[in-house]
């Protein structure tokens, strides 16, 4: 896929009702490295169903939208909302369905110093909406 320019990431920042970042490099160059974070972990869960060679096909942001574990962890634990979701479209290669991902966006606790630092937490996983997802994260789960 192609990364946004500062000029691009700027522009859709205005056209969602966001207000235009003060450093867009600085921003453009975070949203990259998380990015490439989530497809990190994407090739990981992918491990685990064969030796294609995944493709992100299309993405979804759903930033208004709590997936089911989040609602879970924020309305019955406590926890923090995401402040974004994605669901991402992977292709396998295997002539099937693109697999759908699910990705919340959490913000994270910097460790303490004198550097500002940014930190997330993402959290990644097979949407459930088949029974080889539910395969893959209880695989996954127990070591397998």
């Amino acid at each position: 896929w192609l990364y946004p320019s500062p000029a691009m990431f700027t522009r859709a920042m205005e056209r969602k009702g966001y207000a235009p970042p003060s450093h867009p490099e600085l921003i453009v160059n975070l949203h990259n490295l998380v990015n490439e974070q989530c497809w990190q972990e994407i090739r990981q869960w992918e491990r685990l169903c064969g030796q294609h060679e995944p493709k992100l096909e299309r993405f979804l942001g759903r930033p208004a939208d709590l997936s089911p574990r989040a609602w879970f962890r924020h309305h019955l634990l406590g926890y923090c909302r995401p402040f974004d979701r994605h669901d991402w479209y992977v292709d396998r290669g295997d002539g099937q369905p693109p697999r759908r991902y699910v990705i919340d966006f959490y913000q994270g606790q910097a460790a303490e110093s004198n550097v500002a630092q940014v930190a997330f937490h993402l959290d990644v996983r097979p949407a459930l909406d088949s029974w080889q997802a539910l395969r893959q994260r209880l695989f996954r789960l127990l070591g397998l």
